[in-house]
């Protein structure tokens, strides 16, 4: 994802430039006024502007001398002990260049690291706390021990909100010169489901084929099916049309190029829109997620799915539903 010319082109550089997070942006750039701040922890989904934050801080304290005074590692690339004794170690201990009394170290996926490694952050945040700042990164701060996180103010990130990937969209296509019309960018926003870098990996995977970006277009380009297609396949096993629902599931499958884990997760946001009872909903998303389970753990996919069709087709037969 990250090969992205976009990410990088139109990453924000200032505050006022970040979308969505609006109550962390305002807490973290009064730390920033203040030129002081404490060890930050970012956890969140993925594209919901953590790394760029991170990034912002820098460029908002050290201005043209950032690079000088920030250090970035992506922890699931190097995640063992050693990275935390050399890098960390010798970067935290050197001087910082400016009137900032401290640097800034910045550890991406920070939840990759091992329980070795984070026991010794841990005493490293402690012994440069100085000349030191810590912003950690992270999905699942659960990962993360107590101690660490008990020395970070935490906060968390939410997936942008529809404003906010609507505004998105309109400036990238402003700036590259694309025409979006309302359908796409409906279409983006489900898709993204607040990942603003896949919005813009898919933005800039249409524009190399036309400037004219349609539904149609980012639906094949993210490689996802078209909600209606799903819930049509879902309608016809609910009329004890088996073999016709099969069919367009495996036409869908093929013509997106859709592995059964992202079928499946697709057919169980379109459960909630069947005309079924909310008791039959429930039964459909617990098999949903057995079915999920059996595949991750190496089931045929195209077996599961046909036995959660055949599933939904007995249950309207036996008028369950």
């Amino acid at each position: 994802m990250e090969n992205s010319i976009w990410i990088e082109k139109y990453r924000p550089k200032t505050f006022s430039e970040i979308k969505g997070q609006d109550d962390i942006k305002d807490k973290v750039k009064a730390f920033v006024e203040k030129r002081n701040m404490p060890h930050l922890m970012f956890t969140g989904p993925a594209g919901t502007g953590k790394s760029t934050m991170a990034i912002v801080i820098a460029r908002e304290l050290y201005g043209d001398e950032w690079k000088s005074n920030f250090l970035e590692l992506n922890a699931s690339d190097e995640r063992g002990i050693d990275i935390i004794r050399n890098k960390v170690k010798d970067f935290a201990r050197t001087k910082t260049l400016g009137d900032v009394p401290f640097k800034i170290i910045f550890l991406d996926e920070s939840d990759a690291l091992t329980k070795e490694a984070q026991q010794a952050l841990r005493r490293t945040m402690e012994n440069y706390a100085q000349t030191t700042r810590f912003v950690l990164s992270n999905n699942y701060s659960s990962k993360i021990i107590d101690p660490i996180q008990s020395r970070c103010t935490v906060f968390r990130f939410k997936p942008l909100p529809k404003d906010a990937v609507y505004t998105l969209i309109i400036e990238l296509a402003a700036k590259e010169n694309l025409d979006i019309n309302d359908e796409a960018k409906e279409a983006l926003f489900v898709i993204s489901k607040g990942d603003c870098r896949r919005i813009e990996n898919i933005m800039q995977s249409c524009s190399s084929l036309s400037k004219n970006i349609t539904k149609e277009m980012v639906y094949s380009m993210a490689s996802f099916a078209r909600p209606e297609n799903i819930k049509k396949i879902l309608e016809q096993a609910l009329e004890g049309k088996f073999i016709e629902s099969r069919e367009l599931l495996l036409d869908t499958m093929l013509q997106y190029g859709m592995s059964g884990i992202d079928i499946i997760k697709q057919i169980q946001q379109e459960i909630w829109n069947l005309p079924i009872s909310e008791k039959a909903k429930v039964h459909c998303i617990d098999r949903c997620g057995e079915i999920e389970f059996r595949m991750t753990e190496g089931s045929d996919e195209y077996l599961q799915l046909e036995a959660l069709l055949a599933y939904i087709s007995l249950q309207k037969e036996n008028k369950t539903f």
